[in-house]
């Protein structure tokens, strides 16, 4: 699959870790597997919890943290509007991954970015060779592809919802599948 590709859980998955959320596809390789982030887990963290960052950092130190997936929850990762930003990956609809951290804080610092063009991930989601084409045969996750724009205009508490209406058709009754049907 391509980067800048949606995975939108289905309804019904029994996996706690990825329960109604949506994964941005950031790299997708044969041999070495798959790397996303969880766009719709908010923490109650912000970047300064985590790191001590200087006074003059202070537009850097309240941006929120989300849970970027259950693989290495102590690593930091970052999406962003910056295409000058030396060593990113371009997802493509002006989005971004990775780059100079030291330079993406220097940019926050100055104004050069505004806070709401940058998404910050504590851990990221994680897929050995072949095993996220066997979930998709297995029809665990729906692809929405060439939506990474998406990651800045939706709100994260109603992103899963969201992008299933807006997919439309079959996707919109699934928007309002109740989380246990047990209790309908």
């Amino acid at each position: 699959m391509r980067p800048g590709t949606l995975l939108i859980s289905q309804p019904f998955l029994n996996d706690p870790n990825f329960e109604r959320s949506v994964v941005l596809l950031c790299r997708d390789e044969p041999d070495d597997g798959t790397f996303g982030l969880v766009l719709n887990r908010a923490t109650t963290l912000t970047l300064g919890d985590v790191l001590d960052l200087p006074p003059r950092m202070a537009a850097a130190a309240v941006l929120p943290l989300f849970v970027g997936g259950p693989v290495e929850p102590n690593t930091l990762h970052w999406l962003h509007r910056r295409p000058d930003l030396l060593g990113a990956t371009d997802l493509g609809q002006e989005v971004y991954w990775g780059g100079d951290f030291e330079v993406l804080l220097g940019f926050l610092s100055t104004g050069a970015v505004a806070a709401a063009d940058v998404r910050l991930f504590a851990g990221y989601s994680g897929w050995s060779a072949g095993q996220l084409a066997g979930e998709m045969q297995g029809q665990s996750w729906i692809r929405h592809p060439a939506s990474a724009g998406k990651v800045f205009t939706l709100a994260s508490d109603a992103f899963w919802r969201d992008i299933l209406r807006e997919k439309g058709g079959r996707f919109k009754v699934l928007a309002n599948y109740p989380v246990d049907p047990r209790l309908n």
